[in-house]
Order: structure tokens, then sequence, then C-alpha cells
């Protein structure tokens, strides 16, 4: 039996901490601290985020190899650690973190739940690892649990966020290079206005994105800062002067990402002002999509009738043959949560006194279902819409009047006001505005197709 079957099926025990002795039920690999976190924290169904489980048995792994090459730790211990962290990476014991979310705001029961768990797994019956002096050697939650949410939320940004982005941009250059020079209405406040060119509106969709993205990489740069080193205040007591040099280059290897320790061990602990800001830049993400998703809904609408969307799945339970506009109001609801994620990340950055930050775990949850929103909202936005919409030419250029254009390009020769009468009763009695142009005097027919030029 190896040692992942025989912790699994360990019978019920009894645990002593400082609290003294409380039961552990069979079959579960924590400990005591997990166990009181479970009596006193049963509160809603929000668990800890998968991103962040992963991100702890990372930096567990990564702490027992530098706390072994640092001689702080034996090194057949620290091998049993580093194997029971893999354990946790593989998938294998993801039901070993029960614990809600609305916990201490350091997130330490979460953090020694991970001890507890990879401390259980190392163990063996002549050796046992303890997850405070050795799993957790030279750590604290209040440097591990930020570094952990800043790995996390790096990891989905730039292995899912940022290449969902990128795809939805392309499928949008790709559609509106399909189009090239469609004229149709241009519309504010919700009225006709000048024409563009369908490709021209797209294009601004594809601007957007890209705007948003800078955002987004400006914001990565700054969480790429890590406080992992600085222990319980940012001073670094109590763990080997090398140990948050080391830790960074070892999870950088392991991520793939450029990281640093943060500028500032004890600004880094004491709030987190570059998660705050990587949130912002979803929040300006969301909104972009937020408007690209409606215009599309609205450009797929009878009303307007401009696209056509595609056919995905029927639209009603009662109506045969119904389509709906359902991956955009997916993708508006998204945006309506990410926005109200930023909400309660915003409130709860200002939830820092002195050397801690106090609401670190539902930061977490909130950023992090944030990204993966995103990510995949964006990724079935673009699959299952934008890459299947098509023009509906006969509609766009049924609807397409020149009378504004030409009442515009008039004005600059002719005044604002006498266009606008212009316009308004070529709106009223249906008339071509060239026509009345011609009636009311002061234009010649050479003169107004001169200036109308294009129009």
């Amino acid at each position: 039996m190896d040692a992942d079957s025989a912790a699994a099926s360990a019978a019920a025990r009894t645990e002593h901490d400082a609290w003294g002795a409380i039961h552990i039920p069979a079959g579960v690999p924590w400990g005591a601290q997990t166990q009181r976190a479970l009596e006193h924290f049963a509160i809603s169904t929000e668990r800890m985020p998968p991103e962040l489980v992963q991100a702890l048995a990372l930096i567990k792994r990564c702490a027992a190899q530098v706390n072994a090459a640092l001689g702080a730790l034996d090194a057949p211990v620290a091998q049993a650690i580093v194997q029971a962290a893999e354990a946790v990476l593989a998938g294998r014991w993801d039901d070993a973190f029960p614990l809600a979310v609305w916990q201490s705001g350091s997130g330490t029961q979460s953090h020694m739940n991970m001890n507890e768990v990879i401390a259980h797994l190392a163990s063996t019956p002549a050796r046992a690892v303890h997850p405070n002096d050795e799993v957790n050697l030279g750590q604290s939650s209040n440097d591990v649990v930020p570094t952990a949410i800043h790995v996390a939320a790096l990891r989905g940004v730039t292995q899912s966020l940022l290449p969902a982005l990128d795809a939805l941009r392309e499928a949008i250059l790709e559609q509106a290079a399909r189009v090239p020079g469609l004229l149709k209405t241009g519309r504010t406040h919700l009225q006709a206005a000048l024409p563009l060119t369908l490709d021209q509106e797209m294009g601004a969709w594809a601007a957007q994105l890209a705007q948003a993205r800078q955002g987004v990489d400006h914001a990565v740069q700054a969480a790429l800062g890590l406080a992992i080193g600085g222990t319980a205040v940012g001073s670094g007591a109590n763990t080997h002067p090398q140990f948050g040099e080391r830790m960074v280059q070892s999870l950088a290897e392991a991520t793939g990402l450029a990281l640093r320790r943060a500028d500032d061990p004890f600004a880094a602990q004491a709030a987190h002002d570059a998660l705050l800001q990587l949130h912002a830049s979803l929040r300006g993400l969301a909104v972009a999509l937020r408007k690209i998703a409606d215009d599309v809904r609205w450009m797929g609408s009878p009303w307007l009738g401009e696209l056509r969307l595609p056919a995905n799945e029927p639209g009603s339970s009662i109506m045969p043959g119904k389509v709906n506009p359902t991956q955009c109001e997916s993708l508006l609801m998204v945006t309506a949560q990410v926005m109200g994620n930023d909400v309660t990340i915003g409130f709860a950055a200002t939830l820092a006194q002195f050397q801690m930050h106090a609401a670190k775990p539902v930061l977490a949850l909130n950023l992090l279902q944030s990204i993966r929103l995103l990510a995949d909202g964006m990724r079935s936005f673009e699959r299952h819409c934008v890459r299947g919409l098509e023009a509906d030419r006969g509609r766009i250029e049924a609807a397409l009047s020149p009378a504004m254009l030409q009442a515009t390009l008039l004005a600059r020769h002719i005044g604002h006001e006498e266009a606008a009468v212009l316009y308004r009763e070529s709106q009223v009695t249906g008339r071509p505005l060239r026509e009345l142009a011609l009636v009311r005097g002061g234009v010649s027919a050479a003169q107004f197709d001169d200036w109308v030029k294009g129009g």
C-alpha cells in the first residue's frame, strides 16, 4: 500500500495542538487546526478557489527544496514534503481542502489546511513531519497567502485570459476583413447619425480590446512582485536571509513567470494594491466586452437586422425555431459579475490595518473568479458568436439614409441652421434632401453634388 492509500484508509484519530485534543474523522488527511476551522467557520458554500490551493501547494514544494538547499531542512524530510506537494498538485487530494472562504482575513486556516495535509502525506510510521516546524519552515500566512494569490492570478491571466482576449480580437478583425467598405448607418444617442463602414465599427471593437489588453499588461507588471520572505510583518524575521529571493527564483522557474521580490516587503503585506490594480484592469476589460456584446445583440435584433447571429441552440421552450442572442447575454452576465466583484475587491482593499491586509480570502475569491469568468466568457463568445456572424447586406443598405451625411456636409456651406431645417423637413416629408435644397434655393444642383460628394 502506497503512502496516499495508507493515509486515506487511516482510522479516526485524536490530535493535539495548543488548544488541546480534537477528534479527526477517519480517512481525512488534515489535522487539528483544519478540523477546528471546519467547526468554527461553517459559513455558506464558497470554498477557497482551486487555483489558490494549487498555488499554495506549489509554494510548499518550492519552500521544501529551498530550505533543504539552505541547510535548514533535512534532505529526506524535504523530499517527502516535495512528493506530498506534488500529489496535491496532481489533483489527487482535491477533497482535502474543505474550508470556507469566510475565515480569518489572513487565510491562516486554509494555509494551515495545506500545511497539515502535506505533513500528513509526508509522514511515515517512523518519522512524523510537522506542519509548522517543517512544512511551514520560514513562512507565515501573511507572506505565503498573498504570494499564492499573486501566483494564481498571474497564471490565470497569462495562460488563459490573455490568450482568450487575443483570440477574440483576432476573430473580430477577421470578420471586419470580410466586409471592407460596407457602408452602414452610424448611430449616436440610439438615433441614426453619419454613416460609417461595418469594418470600421468592428475595428473599433478590436481597438477597445487592444486598449484593455494594455491595461492588463501594465497591471501584470506590478503584480509580479511577491511578498514571500517577509514572514509575519515584512521584516523577514524567522526565515533565512536568502529564503525570499530563492523562493522567487524557484517559483519563477516553476511557472515561467518573470517573478521578483516585492519592492517593499512591508507594503506587500500591509496592503494588496497591486491586486486591486489588476482587478481594475479586468473591470476595464469587462466594460469593453459589455459594449461589444450589447452592440452585437442590438445589431442582430429584428429592429436593426444588420447581423445574422449563429443559431447554436433552440432559443425558446415554447416558440419553435426562435433564435436568441444567448452568447451576448451570457457575456453580459459575466461582465455584470466582474463589475460586482470589483466593488467587493475595492471594499476589501480598505480592510488593511498596520502591517496586514485582513481580507485576503474574499479578495482571492473574487479576483480569481473574475479571471476565470472573463477567460471562459471571451472564449465562448469568440467561438460560438463572433466567428459565426454574417452581415445582412440587404438590411444594411435598406436602412442607410444619406440625408444626415448630406446635411452635415452642406452645413459648412449653407450654415448649421439651414442644414438642420432641410434635414428635419426631409425626415417629416420623406422627400430627398437634394430635392428640398434645390426647391428652397440658394444651392444649385452642381454645388449640392460637389459639396456632398462621397455622401
